[in-house]
């Protein structure tokens, strides 16, 4: 499958790359810093520009079958998550391209009664904006009319791929950690699986 990936060479992102090429799909990935991607690599196409630029979303979005979307925001940084989210849609919509996983995050949403307590004042006081952007990331995603499904993981970690996680959309899945490979995993079988399509499964 051609897939147009963004947010590669963040903690996830990188992971999706990693596996999505191990499974042989062509990935067309939109970075600012091409040196930050393997080079070489059989299989991916960097894509140089930001994802705030209409015209490399488009490029990087041109001729593919899916995009993956694991748009993050340092810290300190302003969030980009549903600017950049508006441009990855408006390539979809203008070039025909339907279907679309994108990653946000436990907390957004319904999802925040999954949360504890405890970590839903923290996100409330120390990532007040970025939940905020991602609010509007899935906003803007679910008026999109595209066939689309928004992955929210707990916990990221560096560990390493299990296959061992619980998802779906039972509020019983709580916030805990997960490996950023395990979500990858996730993220990618929902390329060929439309049990969550237009749905916004937890995974933890």
């Amino acid at each position: 499958m051609n897939i147009a990936l963004f947010g590669a060479t963040g903690g996830t992102g990188r992971e999706v790359l990693q596996q999505a090429l191990a499974q042989g799909h062509q990935v067309q990935a939109l970075v600012r810093d091409p040196d930050k991607v393997p080079a070489d690599c059989p299989g991916l196409t960097p894509i140089v520009g930001d994802v705030l630029d209409q015209t490399a979303v488009d490029d990087c979005v041109r001729a593919t079958d899916a995009v993956i979307c694991v748009l993050g925001t340092r810290p300190g940084a302003a969030p980009i998550e549903s600017r950049g989210t508006a441009a990855i849609l408006a390539a979809m919509q203008s070039q025909g391209v339907r279907r679309l996983i994108a990653v946000t995050s436990m907390g957004v949403g319904d999802s925040a009664q999954q949360m504890s307590f405890i970590f839903r004042i923290v996100m409330q006081i120390a990532l007040k904006k970025i939940m905020a952007a991602k609010e509007e990331q899935e906003r803007l995603i679910r008026a999109s009319g595209l066939d689309w499904t928004i992955v929210r993981p707990g916990g990221l970690t560096d560990g390493p791929l299990t296959g061992t996680y619980a998802a779906g959309l039972a509020k019983s899945i709580r916030a805990r950690q997960v490996s950023r490979a395990d979500v990858a995993q996730f993220v990618l079988k929902q390329l060929t699986d439309d049990q969550f399509l237009r749905q916004t499964p937890a995974i933890s």
